[in-house]
């Protein structure tokens, strides 16, 4: 990989190189988490503080009530940290009879968020700053407000027209009855009250004290099922991390409940195949990765489920050599195809990266999962529920089926690429399906077409739908989507600027010797600081 100031890309961005770095989706969370290490804290004081401002200031992806994941290396070791919410006991199949599928929104949709035990559980074991330290930050900017941006102004004003009658939404979040406009201050003093209990309480009151009581009491006002048992109950989890070689480099993710092992099927299943030998904007080389992660997709939607419930196909048979080459070989050269799921045994969210001088890289995720969640907001706190209960399954049959205690499957996934032992390059690539997507096609742009990692987000995504559909970003090469469709894929066409189609990409990539280069994404607002 070589840095670049021009590269065939729209962009008006280059890649940052520092000792001590940020990556993320918004410019002020970006410069709290630089902030934070300029205090002499590490990469992950730097990870949580800009965690916690984003829930102040992109609201439309995030916030106290999101759940969240982290992949970092320490120095020494890589970690993985599931910090994913847990349904209420009161979710039985029983529950929902009768529907189709979990409501999108509303409390029927919210399960135990996990955000803040994430935030707990990496500052007591690898921060070095105090707790509350952490949040100062986001805490005046909650109190004295900030200017809302312009991408994160366009995404409020989609979520108002969706979301305005659901409970405590308007009050919290449209003042004046409508959603502010992009430079109009916004700011929120119950937001503020609640990052400042759950710093001075490290996350007690979120799970046991006050703010749980009022989550719960809300919920009850409103046929919901959380209740403070169902808050006390939560725990993150320290999971490792499951991985997949590609050529010199591993990735790695978490393990299900999330969609992570979807990259590295697909990633398995192309190491199978001749894109060693293509152009990175050739028509062959997108089509081989697009019929890739339709095999890989395909496939997570009809087994991935939280890991203590994949008993029948489980992630050691979804990774298998002889399953993944059993895939690659159902790929049409020529010719797109509608996947089903395999035999593999036979019988809105924002994303960050950090890293210090010390070499410790952390890759975290946290997400309301679509927009702001449920577009449930309890009372004078800030907290937006998010809606991850939608992800579960109605269908008896099905590993991800809905339970008491159980995890739904979820989207959001931290990416992280080791080589020959050592870190290599912490990132993500928000939005929905896009992630596992986007994980596939970061990994192949920087280390097997060499480019940087400006220049790797700022090129033109795909990604596939249902059946033949895919959708690419008007910026493809007009040759490139006319030889695509030639194959059979079917084709629709969308601009950049829809971040959450395309995702929102912060990478941070080690270089030889010392320091770091980063990219952000233009497709959001964010950006890369360091010093």
């Amino acid at each position: 990989m070589e840095l670049s100031a021009h590269h065939p890309y729209p962009s008006r961005r280059s890649a940052v190189a520092a000792d001590n770095i940020v990556s993320s989706s918004h410019p002020l969370a970006t410069q709290a988490g630089v902030s934070m290490m300029a205090r002499g804290g590490n990469a992950v004081d730097a990870a949580l503080a800009t965690a916690i401002t984003l829930t102040v200031v992109e609201p439309t992806g995030n916030g106290i009530g999101s759940d969240a994941f982290a992949i970092l290396w320490d120095g020494q070791d890589l970690h993985g940290l599931n910090a994913s919410g847990r349904a209420p006991a009161a979710y039985t199949a029983e529950r929902f009879a009768g529907l189709d599928q979990i409501p999108m929104h509303g409390w029927g949709s919210v399960t135990v968020p996990g955000a803040v035990s994430a935030w707990v559980a990496l500052s007591d074991r690898f921060g070095k700053l105090p707790f509350a330290a952490l949040f100062e930050p986001a805490i005046r900017y909650a109190e004295n407000g900030f200017p809302v941006s312009p991408v994160i102004a366009k995404l409020w004003q989609r979520a108002a027209e969706q979301l305005a009658e659901q409970p405590g939404f308007a009050d919290a979040f449209l003042p004046g009855g409508r959603a502010p406009r992009a430079g109009e201050y916004f700011r929120s003093t119950g937001h503020a009250r609640s990052l400042r209990l759950i710093a001075e309480t490290k996350g007690t009151a979120f799970y046991e004290g006050v703010l749980a009581e009022e989550i719960a009491a809300h919920a009850q006002a409103h046929g919901g099922a959380l209740t403070v048992t169902d808050l006390a109950a939560h725990r993150a989890d320290w999971c490792g991390t499951i991985a997949r070689d590609f050529d010199a480099v591993s990735l790695h993710e978490i393990p299900p409940n999330g969609q992570g092992i979807a990259a590295l099927m697909g990633l398995g299943i192309l190491s199978r195949t001749n894109i060693r030998d293509l152009d990175p904007d050739s028509a062959q080389a997108f089509h081989l990765q697009i019929e890739a992660m339709k095999l890989a997709l395909r496939d997570a939607e009809g087994f991935v489920a939280d890991a203590d419930h994949m008993t029948s196909v489980t992630v050691q048979d979804l990774l298998d050599d002889g399953y993944l080459a059993t895939r690659a070989a159902e790929i049409n050269l020529d010719t797109a195809s509608d996947f089903k799921p395999g035999a593999p045994k036979r019988g809105g969210t924002v994303y960050l990266s950090a890293a210090d001088a010390s070499g410790m890289m952390v890759s975290f995720i946290q997400s309301n999962y679509m927009g702001f969640g449920s577009g449930v907001v309890v009372p004078d706190t800030g907290i937006s529920m998010q809606n991850r209960g939608f992800g579960f399954s109605l269908d008896p049959s099905h590993q991800n089926h809905i339970a008491p205690g159980k995890r739904p499957f979820h989207t959001i996934i931290p990416g992280f690429l080791m080589r020959d032992g050592a870190p290599l390059m912490s990132f993500g690539v928000m939005g929905g399906p896009m992630q596992a997507q986007g994980h596939v096609q970061m990994v192949l742009r920087t280390q097997l077409w060499g480019q940087d990692p400006q220049m790797a987000v700022d090129a033109p995504r795909w990604r596939v739908t249902q059946g033949l559909g895919v959708a690419c970003e008007t910026t493809m090469a007009p040759d490139t989507i006319s030889t695509l469709r030639a194959m059979g894929h079917d084709i629709t066409l969308e601009t950049p600027d829809n971040a959450f189609g395309f995702g929102g990409a912060q990478l941070i990539h080690r270089l030889p010797g010392r320091g770091y280069v980063a990219g952000s994404d233009p497709r959001k607002d964010g950006c890369a600081m360091g010093f």
